[in-house]
């Protein structure tokens, strides 16, 4: 059974937590293949909301067994509190593996992460302080902690030790900050060895046998395309790769494993932190997205910058993931504009745009092209079927699809599990 990868299509924040919760009655494994506990997921189950950091969604479906895979970085206070907050809401957490190559963030990464962003003042890239940056930095560098150097003391020590020497110097003759003793984070990561190690697993292995038995894996990206570091708006993007690429690397799966590749897609636009965005709004219409969508950051708190549907971008999305279907959520907040603009091109330096530019002063400078649609007044979290849905609903999801460039399989037009219109099966 080959595997699926939903990846967010926009800056994140598109809802891949709903998406991936939907699909929990027909995967047996959900898989988090990059970022850290900087990317937050919400899913609404009932009159239940659970705001999930770093563990994969699939962990609040009973029948999936969900993974955290080599591409993720750790903080491992923060997952063994996650744990605890959904075990005392009478979630079984117990089925949870975790990949031994996944890299640890230590108290010296967070410090970094924050001194750095503040020293760079202006020129700062939004980051969420919780170091997933400099984590990943030690990754590539080669000096970086994974999960399994909990279990050997003496390769811990050295490795800490090795890293604080350097980054010691960093803090205190660069930043005047005072000095993180070697031994306290020693002393704190040795005190997790023994709470993570039930979780512990050769993750890639269990992932291959899983698909040699016909069991369905489902890959979950954190952040959204526009966010990867190779692809998305650099330098203002995350530390890894949420890209379905990513999902093969941060899995430990080969690409002829995945034949379907869902791109979730919010009916407008959002994106937390600094950097370009064409659409946005800074009127009294940005701020109504902002209070209906309830645009805050699951896991920073902040408010979302808000915008009208970007097509460029979803065209890009669709090409440089090659997204088979999208997954098109909160519409319900769209319900009342009387018309709705969708920018389906930009202006550079005078001249029409249809696909996003390469390069990176060009996109700064680049002014949206609206096309207006009709809107709608009429509730429609209660529709059933797409057919249910006001005409000029219908008419503007057929338009994005169009424009987007990939079938539309699925409509969220409210935030709870039951509220969506599923119009082709995704498995």
């Amino acid at each position: 059974m080959p595997a699926l990868v939903l990846v967010g299509a926009q800056w994140g924040d598109e809802g891949k937590g709903k998406a991936t919760d939907l699909l929990g009655g027909s995967v047996d494994y959900v898989v988090r293949y990059q970022g850290g506990n900087n990317a937050g997921h919400t899913v609404v189950i009932g009159d239940q909301k659970y705001a999930l950091h770093l563990l994969p969604s699939g962990i609040l479906s009973p029948n999936v067994t969900p993974v955290i895979g080599n591409g993720v970085v750790i903080d491992p206070a923060v997952l063994l509190s996650e744990l605890a907050g959904l075990n005392d809401r009478g979630i079984d957490t117990s089925k949870l593996l975790i990949s031994g190559n996944a890299h640890l963030i230590t108290p010296y990464h967070r410090t970094l992460d924050k001194v750095t962003e503040r020293f760079l003042g202006k020129r700062r890239i939004g980051t969420t302080g919780r170091g997933i940056g400099p984590t990943y930095a030690d990754k590539i560098n080669r000096v970086g902690i994974r999960v399994q150097d909990l279990f050997d003391e003496s390769i811990l020590r050295q490795k800490i030790e090795a890293a604080l020497h350097d980054k010691n110097q960093i803090l205190v003759k660069l930043y005047n900050r005072r000095t993180i003793p070697a031994d306290l984070v020693v002393e704190e990561y040795l005190g997790y060895a023994e709470k993570i190690k039930p979780f512990l697993a050769d993750t890639t292995l269990v992932l291959d046998e899983a698909l040699k038995a016909d069991k369905v894996v489902l890959l979950e990206g954190g952040q959204g395309t526009l966010l990867d570091v190779d692809h998305g708006t650099y330098p203002f993007v995350t530390s890894s790769n949420p890209t379905a690429g990513g999902a093969c690397t941060g899995a430990g799966i080969g690409p002829t494993k995945i034949d379907r590749v869902i791109g979730i897609l919010k009916a407008y636009t959002t994106r937390v932190g600094s950097g370009p965005f064409p659409t946005e709004l800074l009127d009294e219409d940005g701020e109504a997205l902002r209070r209906i969508g309830g645009e805050r950051g699951v896991t920073t708190g902040r408010d979302r910058r808000c915008g009208w549907f970007d097509a460029v971008i979803a065209r890009y999305a669709t090409r440089v993931n090659g997204l088979t279907d999208f997954f098109l959520t909160k519409l319900d907040v769209l319900t009342g504009w009387e018309q709705i603009p969708v920018c389906v091109a930009y202006e550079i330096d005078g001249k029409r745009v249809e696909e996003l530019p390469y390069n990176q002063s060009d996109f700064h400078h680049a002014k949206p092209i609206y096309e207006t649609l009709p809107g709608w007044t009429e509730d429609i979290s209660k529709a059933k079927t797409f057919a249910e849905l006001p005409k000029n609903a219908q008419a503007y999801v057929k338009a994005l699809e169009e424009m987007s460039g990939a079938p539309i399989s699925a409509i969220g037009v409210g935030p709870g599990r039951d509220e969506t219109i599923q119009i082709n099966s995704f498995i």
